[in-house]
């Protein structure tokens, strides 16, 4: 838990810094599937999926006219479990109005694993429909054990 706090508040007190560079703060929310591996001792492990739905906050840190440095900080509901999922995004331009968004994450699951905090690498794509409406798809990758994948579906809005 200490890990996440930090990283927010890390995140949270560069807004203050935010105002003098071209930052763009903004939240994005939607829908996700998340896909576990059960593991039943005797009778091996088998695949299952719940869908749930997310929201949070990001702030986008240009580099230069293609590259943008974007950490968030989402809130994850699935089922009968909830999570914090904190990606770190280097956000590229592909096309125009096209991008793609690569980074590691940090999970930290409230009332579901003994271990809470669960290490992960989300891959991104969105489109801006606007200046400031995207809509986005993600895939985040569960490195450690018992970590789930996530498939996510959304929309994204710079305040």
């Amino acid at each position: 838990m200490r890990y996440v706090i930090i990283i927010l508040f890390v995140t949270f007190t560069s807004l203050g810094n935010a105002q003098n560079m071209d930052t763009r703060l903004g939240v994005k929310g939607g829908l996700n599937l998340t896909f576990f591996t059960v593991d039943q001792q005797n009778l091996g492990t088998y695949a299952t999926s719940e869908t749930g739905d997310y929201g949070g906050i990001f702030i986008a840190f240009p580099i230069d006219d293609f590259l943008t440095i974007q950490p968030e900080a989402l809130y994850i509901s699935v089922g009968d479990f909830n999570f914090l999922n904190v990606p770190l995004y280097a956000k590229y331009e592909v096309a125009n109005k096209l991008y793609l968004l690569a980074g590691p994450s940090i999970n930290y699951f409230f009332d579901f694993f003994t271990s809470k905090i669960r290490i992960g690498a989300d891959i991104s794509s969105s489109y801006a429909i606007t200046k400031a409406l995207d809509v986005h798809v993600k895939f985040a990758l569960g490195l450690d054990e018992l970590a789930p994948n996530g498939l996510f579906f959304g929309m994204g809005l710079q305040l």
